[in-house]
Order: structure tokens, then C-alpha cells, then sequence
């Protein structure tokens, strides 16, 4: 966790969030107001804190990995997009009138780069996120998205890639991969990455375990140039094909 985000968590008079994600921050909790709330709840959770800021209150809505990947700052400015309230700059030394909500938006680890970490360097060269979650997102737009960069040769990590609803979208994701990769093309899972309960598999997108990929897991499958060394899954940015290893030639 970034340590601003930690000071604002310390600072706040109340914590609003998916209760999965508070619970694994108890102790930065303690004599706060805390507000816990359930999947699909996102909307209420944000016009609830949104409400409360503007009360006065000191208020923080709790994402998990970074709030504005896939996290709540995004609905955040939604709401107050549709609502008309106007949303200021944290650090704004002169907000003017009228007055709105002081916002400021906390920079946190991402998922990918959490997994990324614990992998080597597969996300070394150019790379795209893609959520398998269709709530939000009909499969067909996700399966246009996939189909473009998987053809593109981006390194992919996937997001949301298989819950007990949808069993299914992370196997129709891999066969629609392997149009475009080999199966030999390194991929991973990574689940709880810098968690408790921490697991990794490197695989193969052709053997990729389908059947171990839960809603905490982000998937990563390598582009085609993407090797696994000793354990470690690794992207080349393409700095040996320019320049030698070799030092400087003594004169």
C-alpha cells in the first residue's frame, strides 16, 4: 500500500468500501466510522460517501489495488458529473464558489504490477488490461478487445478472469488467445499477489489451469517474444538486439 494512502486511511473520520477489501485493512480501521457494503453496491457506496464529504466530513472510499483501475474514482466523478456538484482539487488553494467536494484521487498498486513482481518482468514492453467481467461490459465488446490485442501482440493481463457466475469467459478468452499465440507462449496466474494466501503457477497459455483462477486472480500471458528463464517470466524491451554486452573496446 502507497504511504498516502496509508496517512489518508489514519487522517479520516469514516471508511466506506466492499467489505472484502476492509477486512484486510483492520487495523488502519480502528476508531473510525466504517461502512461496509457488498458486490453490485458500488453506486450507494459512492453517493454515500460523496454525501458525507460534503457534509464536512473527512471520508475515504476504499479500492482495491488502485482506485481509478477499475476501482471506485471513475464512478466517483460520475455521480457528481450527473448530480452537478462541483468537484475540486485537493491541494486547490482558492476554490471559489460555489462551493463542492474537495477530491483528491490516491495512486495505489495495481494488480498487474503486484503479479508482474512476483513473476519477473513480463509486462517490460508494451502491454493492455482487459477485465472478463461482462456486468458492466457485454462479452462481445470484450471479445473485440481481446481479439485486438491478442492480433496486436500486446503483453495481456487479465482482470476479473473467472467467478462462480461466469465459469466459463476465461476458457472462451484463452481459445480466442490461442488464434493469435502460440501455445507454448508463457502466461501465468497470480492469486492474493503481496497477500496472505499468495500462489503463483507459470504455465503456458496452451496448459494454462482454468479451473485454479478465482475472482482474486489476475491472469498474464506473455506477447510472442516473451520467454520463462529459471523460474522467472520475462518480456525483452529489445535493449540486447541493440546493444552489445560487451564493455568498451581497450585502445
Amino acid at each position: 500500500m502507497a504511504l498516502e494512502a496509508i496517512e489518508a486511511l489514519q487522517s479520516a473520520e469514516i471508511a466506506l468500501g466492499y467489505k472484502t477489501y476492509l477486512d484486510l485493512i483492520p487495523d488502519l480501521l480502528r476508531d473510525k466510522i466504517v461502512i461496509a457494503s457488498g458486490m453490485r453496491k458500488e453506486v450507494e457506496r459512492c453517493w454515500s460517501a460523496i454525501e458525507y464529504a460534503l457534509s464536512g466530513r473527512n471520508v475515504v472510499l476504499v479500492s482495491s489495488g488502485d482506485a481509478g483501475i477499475y476501482g471506485m474514482a471513475g464512478l466517483v466523478l460520475d455521480i457528481c458529473k450527473n448530480k452537478q456538484i462541483k468537484v475540486i482539487d485537493w491541494n486547490c488553494e482558492d476554490p471559489g464558489e460555489p462551493p463542492g467536494l474537495f477530491l483528491r484521487i490516491i495512486p495505489g498498486i495495481p494488480a498487474l504490477n503486484a503479479a508482474a513482481s512476483l513473476l519477473g518482468a513480463p509486462i517490460m514492453h508494451d502491454f493492455a488490461a482487459v477485465s472478463l467481467s461482462d456486468h458492466l461490459t457485454s462479452w462481445q465488446v470484450i471479445e473485440k478487445r481481446l481479439w485486438a490485442v491478442s492480433e496486436a501482440d500486446f503483453v495481456l493481463a487479465i482482470y476479473n478472469p473467472r467467478s462462480r457466475s461466469r465459469p466459463d469467459l476465461l476458457e472462451k478468452a484463452r481459445q480466442l488467445i490461442l488464434r493469435h499465440r502460440p501455445p507454448e507462449t508463457p502466461a501465468a496466474i497470480v492469486r492474493r499477489a503481496m497477500r496472505d494466501g499468495q500462489w503463483k503457477c507459470l504455465t503456458t497459455i496452451g496448459k494454462l489451469p482454468v479451473d485454479e483462477v478465482d475472482m482474486q486472480s489476475v491472469v498474464i500471458v506473455g506477447n510472442r517474444r516473451t520467454y520463462i528463464w529459471q523460474g522467472w517470466m520475462v518480456t525483452p524491451r529489445g535493449y540486447l538486439d541493440k546493444y552489445s554486452l560487451s564493455g568498451p573496446t581497450a585502445e
